[in-house]
């Protein structure tokens, strides 16, 4: 069985790589030595909001803290922070054997475009991880939220997708990525919303004023986005244009008429939030910062978007990480 490394075991690195592991294939982990003394101790628990459980021994857990480990491998599952892929490029590209296949699980859109600047004689190909995943105590890694692991089509692919069907991960194929991405970052304006509002995600998006919020940031990326002339992809049952309209509703009428979008786990938070409480950057400037980005590339801006990346980074900074939802609604409506 071909091996597979894992560059930027954090949360999901950590969840796609064990889930793998668990089901047989030969997996290697790369990451902080922090946390490779986390999984020393205390092994690897992986579960999902359908009832999945696994653990992994910590004897059973192949944990390195340099990129030298990804030298033989056939496959890297990229999965550091966005703001750490060019270093990670660096490092990959001293050590990857030339036939290697890199896929970029990873926020935002342009990473691996990155990653195909420093590797160029590897196959390098743009994927997505649709669901949540937080990280708890003790190596356990809990995936809150549904969702199926999206990849740009490659026959280079074909030798790996058995493994993840195991696993209970299939890759879903796509020849255009691109729709898909942006569809999935529509979705992901709501990360610094959780965020700043301190709650887990299915408390948060129950209250009104904070799915307004939501609405405003993805009604504003939708117009951009249509004066691009791009046509986001459907990942849920409501097509992205009409989500915004759903979200406005009052609270009752919303829990009728969009039951599954509080089909989420209790436990469920936003990464993003999980960064903010152990002081670590966020990505933000990779979700709603690709808003901002696409508005400046129009000649237009994007006042919400732009509001949301600042109250993060002043969040980042020490400042103010507990909104109410009419407090965060007046704050994003007064630009």
């Amino acid at each position: 069985m071909a091996r597979i490394a894992v560059m930027g075991a954090g949360s999901i690195g950590c969840y796609v790589g064990g889930r793998l592991a668990a089901a047989g294939a030969d997996v290697v982990f790369i990451g902080r030595e922090r946390l490779g003394r986390e999984l020393a101790a205390q092994g690897l628990t992986l579960s999902d909001y359908r009832g999945y459980r696994r653990r992994i021994a910590p004897p059973d857990i192949d944990y390195a803290t340099t990129a030298q480990s990804a030298a033989d491998p056939a496959l890297v599952l990229v999965t550091v922070k966005s703001a750490a892929t060019a270093n990670a490029a660096q490092e990959l590209a001293q050590v990857l054997r030339p036939d290697a296949v890199v896929v970029s699980l990873q926020n935002g859109l342009g990473n691996a475009a990155v990653l195909r600047d420093a590797l160029t004689t590897q196959t390098v190909l743009a994927g997505m991880v649709p669901f949540n995943v937080v990280h708890g105590s003790d190596g356990a890694f809990h995936q809150g939220t549904e969702g199926e692991l999206e990849v740009e089509d490659h026959a280079r692919l074909a030798p790996f997708l058995a493994a993840f069907a195991t696993a209970g991960l299939p890759l879903q194929p796509h020849a255009d990525l691109l729709p898909v991405q942006w569809a999935k970052l529509l979705l992901n304006l709501n990360n610094p919303i959780n965020a700043l509002s301190d709650l887990p995600l299915k408390s948060q998006l129950s209250q009104r004023a904070y799915r307004r919020c939501l609405a405003l940031a993805q009604r504003e990326g939708l117009e951009l986005l249509a004066a691009a002339g791009i046509a986001p992809a459907q990942l849920t049952r409501v097509p992205a244009p009409w989500i915004p309209r759903v979200l406005a509703l009052p609270d009752a009428l919303f829990r009728l008429v969009a039951a599954g979008m509080l089909a989420i786990d209790p436990l469920a938070r936003s990464s993003m939030w999980e960064d903010l409480q152990v002081q670590r950057a966020t990505e933000v400037d990779w979700i709603n910062g690709e808003i901002v980005r696409l508005a400046e590339r129009l000649g237009r801006s994007a006042p919400v978007n732009a509001k949301l990346v600042a109250l993060v980074h002043a969040a980042e900074q020490g400042g103010r990480r507990r909104w109410s939802g009419p407090d965060l609604l007046a704050a994003l409506r007064s630009g």
